[in-house]
């Protein structure tokens, strides 16, 4: 499976802060905001991401990541020229893509919680079909609403509608069949002139292909389009760091768990980021052994 992150827009809601840097490498207390989506595709077990953003900004990003081989992943980067919608990502991204399945994030968005990591593993396993995600919130009305069935089956999407059939929004991360490619090509253009991932999202609806996972109580999904929601955001990762002793989407951290990075590339980590409280919990890591070597679920 491939991964797609898509960091494009300008941040508007968020000048002047992002007048002149892309919203996703504003810090949420201790790390950019990207690292908080990138971390949820190595959660996935993808190692070959699609980073795509304004032009403007990819040498930003290429500064910050580099090739990801320094984490034992492949990043590649592609230009949006300008916000034409979410589902624009599967037509920039087709040559990377390939023949795999894909799993699209959303630069800004950040999930926390126990038992993610089962549902992100459900998403997964579900081989053929789009898989999204339900997340209960109290005012639907703002966000892409899903209706489903006792067993979770999708019967229907609705795009901040006046009405909504359920509190379940839909949040920024998608998994799909290599099909979705060839549907995005056939969207067409909304009343915004964007390219709607929900036009997608109803493809597969009729097909009978959607199935959404749900995440309940005790699972947060973070938003982070606004000053305050950034100040909420960080105050959140700050207080569970200190709380708990354990990093949200330390990268280097799950790399190595996944065994794609080992003990001694891990500390040249460490060792560069060693005056940060980052770069200290990296070099403790180690001091655990391969005991401590397991997926942090």
């Amino acid at each position: 499976m491939k991964g797609i992150i898509l960091s494009g827009g300008t941040g508007s809601r968020l000048y002047p802060s992002t007048i002149s840097i892309s919203k996703q490498l504003i810090p949420i207390y201790d790390k950019p905001m990207i690292y908080y989506s990138l971390s949820v595709l190595l959660m996935s077990g993808i190692k070959d991401i699609l980073l795509i953003t304004n032009r403007e900004y990819v040498g930003q990003y290429k500064k910050l990541l580099g090739d990801g081989s320094a984490i034992g992943i492949n990043i590649e980067y592609k230009v949006q020229e300008k916000p034409r919608g979410i589902a624009e990502a599967f037509i920039l991204g087709e040559e990377f893509i390939g023949d795999d399945e894909v799993c699209l994030i959303l630069g800004d968005n950040i999930f926390y919680g126990q038992g993610f990591q089962d549902c992100i593993d459900l998403a997964v396993s579900k081989k053929g079909k789009a898989r999204i995600f339900g997340y209960p919130v109290t005012n639907p009305k703002s966000f892409g609403v899903v209706e489903f069935d006792k067993n979770n089956k999708v019967l229907s999407i609705e795009e901040k509608p006046e009405n909504p059939k359920s509190n379940y929004a839909v949040p920024g991360l998608y998994f799909y069949d290599n099909s979705v490619v060839e549907k995005a090509k056939r969207v067409k253009p909304s009343s915004r002139g964007e390219l709607e991932i929900s036009t997608i999202n109803d493809m597969y609806l009729q097909e009978g292909n959607l199935d959404v996972v749900l995440l309940g109580r005790g699972l947060a999904w973070l938003d982070t389009g606004t000053p305050k929601g950034l100040l909420q955001a960080s105050d959140f990762v700050s207080i569970i760091q200190e709380r708990q002793g354990l990093y949200i989407a330390c990268i280097e951290e799950i790399a190595w768990r996944n065994d794609w990075i080992n003990d001694e590339q891990l500390e040249k980590i460490g060792r560069k980021l060693e005056k940060t409280d980052y770069g200290q919990y990296i070099l403790k890591l180690l001091d655990f052994g391969d005991k401590s070597k397991r997926k942090n679920k």
